[in-house]
């Protein structure tokens, strides 16, 4: 029998992880059951417990669970007893005053619990981990005028303006000391110019969370003032940018932007065109325009010149296809502007967006439906272009035909898509669309079911589109189920559709003469409103939605006519007292309407506006 020799220093190794294993499960087992005693406010066990681990191990959380069970009892000079021991052991744990202070506090011993923090100050050393274990005790205990003391006693002692800046200034923020925070903030961006970012993270969330307007006062102020101390200081530009834009200030934020561009040539139009395309986003149209021409005027060598180009074309593309009159001249200019664009960039996928917009644009304000047929088949025929792409150009066809009165030519692009673009969101557009087109031809049960279907889209625009649709054919059935009225709307809404305003007025207008009751009225109220602004008749227009808003108010269409009433009146009529009263009608009446977020925005500037 061969024996096996353990050397003796590996041996004696063993020796003691075989004696410590017992004492470790042990104490697992102690610790587990003092857990449960504790959480079951069975504190006298728990203590029994606590106090041995504690005394095996001095170990930190042995004393804080133990502290806890005393104070849990009130056992004030017990749990005294054990922070001052302790004290003793660990002196340098300045986090200990915090817990006497406590104690003191719990038995309404102010003064004494204030001369204790007092003490942990004069204490502080140069020790930054001590301090900040120190301020965090404090601040977790709600001694938040002490935290403060104790980051300014460091900087003190360590002769450094710039320590905790992070810190003093989330600090000042639980404080509501929002001067303070924010000077912490901007000398933060002094001397780390990365943390921008961050800073303006904090700062929105604060915004948001405080509804004082002066906290927003402040802000202004403090960057006004930085900026007029050091006005070529590249970061107080751009926080003067960030802050601009989160009061929806979009002119002045592209003003600091374009100062940025001139003074910091490195930096190029970033800034201009950021700005350019939140306004564009948020509505803000002419300012939108205006940043993107900066940028085109700076010269093709700009690297954000065909953006630019492209995001202006789409500006001024938008602004003229907003259901309003187009001045010949203006539509002139923007022709010849497409044109120029398309001799200077060429027809390619980045200029895709381009020639569908203008394809639109010659068809339905220009009339010349030949060129724009030709305009898209030449993006249909375009070679390498994604698939969606081609779908997309031929639904904008589909829509086009039909306009020019094509129906089932229009109907066989609209199926071609449909099967194509199975369960995708372009999918969904196109059979809308056929249903749409099988409105138009009074086969309204069939465009119904098919609409029906489609309210559960994942495209809440086209769901909203089918449940309008949907309802406007169920709630106008006649009592005998035909669909009498509703055939004569719908005859009357292809001529809009089509473009043949006067045709589409006479027949809509004959609706409202001769169905004095009937429910299809307030939709007829719409569509006039809507001819009418298109002939640039706004007054007339604008007193067929208050007529739609006074005297169906309950109905689906009330939101929309309160939304184009506003935005007639403030760009068209420059009514802007009238315009505020009726984003505000919308944000009260309505608040789950499609309008809410852009009307509450509009509502904003308008408020401004008003009181400035």
């Amino acid at each position: 029998m061969r024996i096996l020799r353990i050397p003796i220093p590996h041996l004696l190794l063993l020796i003691n992880i075989l004696l410590l294993v017992p004492t470790t499960r042990g104490q697992q087992s102690s610790e587990q059951l003092a857990s449960q005693y504790f959480q079951n406010k069975e504190y006298d066990k728990a203590t029994e417990l606590y106090q041995t681990l504690y005394t095996q191990t001095s170990n930190k959380f042995y004393y804080q669970m133990l502290c806890q069970c005393y104070v849990q009892q009130h056992l004030w000079r017990e749990a005294e007893q054990l922070v001052k021991k302790r004290q003793k052991r660990t002196p340098n744990d300045l986090s200990l005053y915090v817990h006497l202070a406590t104690l003191y506090n719990e038995q309404g011993e102010k003064k004494k619990a204030n001369k204790t923090l007092n003490e942990a100050l004069t204490r502080i050393t140069a020790n930054k981990s001590q301090v900040q274990e120190l301020a965090s005790e404090l601040i977790q205990n709600g001694y938040l005028e002490h935290a403060e003391k104790a980051y300014l006693e460091v900087r003190k002692k360590t002769n450094n303006p710039f320590l905790y800046l992070a810190e003093l200034a989330n600090l000042y923020d639980k404080m509501g000391r929002y001067d303070l925070m924010m000077n912490e903030f901007f000398n933060l961006l002094d001397q780390s110019p990365s943390s921008m970012g961050s800073i303006q993270l904090s700062l929105q969330h604060i915004l948001s969370e405080t509804s004082n307007p002066q906290l927003t006062s402040q802000l202004r102020t403090i960057i006004m003032e930085r900026l007029d101390e050091q006005p070529n200081r590249k970061e107080y530009l751009e926080m003067m940018i960030w802050y601009s834009i989160q009061q929806k200030d979009f002119a002045f934020a592209l003003t600091q932007a374009q100062a940025v561009s001139r003074r910091f040539p490195d930096m190029g139009s970033d800034w201009v065109l950021r700005v350019a395309s939140i306004a564009e986003h948020n509505d803000d149209l002419p300012t939108a325009l205006s940043g993107y021409e900066y940028i085109t005027r700076r010269g093709k060598d700009d690297p954000h010149y065909l953006t630019a180009r492209v995001g202006a074309l789409n500006v001024m593309y938008t602004q003229i296809n907003q259901h309003h009159a187009v001045a010949s001249d203006r539509l002139d200019h923007l022709k010849n502007e497409y044109e120029t664009a398309f001799i200077e960039l060429g027809k390619i996928p980045q200029t895709v967006p381009l020639m569908r917009n203008y394809a639109h644009l010659l068809a339905y304000e220009s009339n010349e439906l030949q060129q724009a047929v030709d305009l898209l088949y030449d993006i249909i025929e375009m070679r390498r272009l994604p698939q969606n792409t081609i779908d997309e150009t031929k639904l904008e066809l589909g829509d086009l035909l039909l306009f020019a009165g094509e129906v089932w030519d229009a109907s066989l692009l609209y199926s071609q898509v449909e099967k194509a673009e199975k369960e995708t969101i372009l999918g969904a557009q196109a059979k809308y669309s056929n249903a749409r087109l099988s409105y138009f031809n009074h086969d309204f049960l069939w465009a119904k079911s098919q609409l029906d279907v489609l309210r559960a889209s994942t495209s809440k625009l086209i769901a909203n589109d089918a449940m309008k649709l949907s309802l406007l054919i169920s709630d106008n059935m006649e009592e005998d189920s035909t669909f009498t009225m509703l055939e004569r709307y719908a005859h009357a809404d292809l001529l809009l559709y089509r473009g043949l305003l006067d045709s589409a007025w006479v027949a809509f207008d004959d609706i409202d003469k001769h169905s004095l009751s009937h429910p299809i009225l307030d939709e007829v109220l719409m569509q006039k409103a809507h001819i009418r602004m298109r002939q640039g008749q706004y007054a007339e227009a604008d007193s067929l939605l208050k007529k739609l808003i006074d005297f169906y108010g309950d109905d689906i269409l009330a939101d929309d006519a309160l939304f184009t009433r506003a935005e007639l009146n403030e760009q068209q009529l420059h009514n802007y007292a009238v315009a505020q009263q009726c984003y505000e009608q919308l944000l009260l009446n309505y608040p789950s309407s499609l309008y809410t977020d852009r009307a509450r925005r509009r509502y904003e500037q308008l408020k401004r506006k008003n009181a400035s």
